[in-house]
């Protein structure tokens, strides 16, 4: 369940690429997220190494991977979503831009936690690893608040550089101007 995400975005970017090509860093950033999502679905969220690493380093009660998760869970969707927007709509340089980012990161998160939901009703007890939540019954609510922190940090940090390379997207993807032979024609006196 952790994986499908990688399933179904990879192949979308590949089949689109052509018409919609991805600024590098949205494309490190998807590989990035990608990767968070393969180790937590490898190992389930709860039981990564890295995790009970940094557990057992900070004095933590619980791992603390599933809240990278969510980070990343607001942090690389905040770009994918400016990308989107930028790209597609008339929100380009405006006010907007930033809140609604965030709204959508949001929406995606409580979305996501609703799924989690879903899934805990279906599965039951076999739905706890999928959850890991690790006894904390204000889990859910700690997820989204690492998905908003993560989708406005992103903001804050990676805009301006987002914005150069949509600038040089924008500017590749321009058809170059080439000299063209003259149509006109002279008059020749004979």
């Amino acid at each position: 369940m952790e994986t499908f995400w990688i399933m179904l975005g990879l192949p979308a970017v590949v089949l689109l690429w052509r018409r919609f090509p991805l600024t590098g860093l949205l494309c490190c950033l998807l590989a990035l997220h990608a990767l968070v999502l393969a180790v937590g679905g490898h190992y389930t969220y709860a039981q990564v190494p890295l995790g009970d690493w940094l557990r057992d380093s900070l004095g933590l009660s619980r791992n603390p991977y599933d809240r990278i998760g969510h980070l990343m869970q607001g942090f690389v969707p905040a770009v994918l979503v400016r990308e989107l927007l930028i790209r597609t709509s008339p929100l380009r340089g405006s006010r907007w831009l930033p809140p609604l980012t965030v709204c959508a990161c949001l929406a995606f998160s409580a979305f996501f936690e609703l799924l989690e939901w879903w899934a805990s009703l279906i599965g039951g007890h076999s739905a706890d690893a999928f959850l890991a939540t690790q006894g904390d019954v204000w889990d859910t609510q700690w997820d989204m608040f690492c998905a908003l922190i993560g989708a406005v940090v992103s903001l804050l940090l990676l805009s301006r550089v987002h914005d150069r390379q949509l600038a040089s997207l924008r500017i590749a993807a321009q058809p170059s101007v080439t000299a063209r032979p003259s149509c006109t024609t002279t008059a020749t006196s004979t």
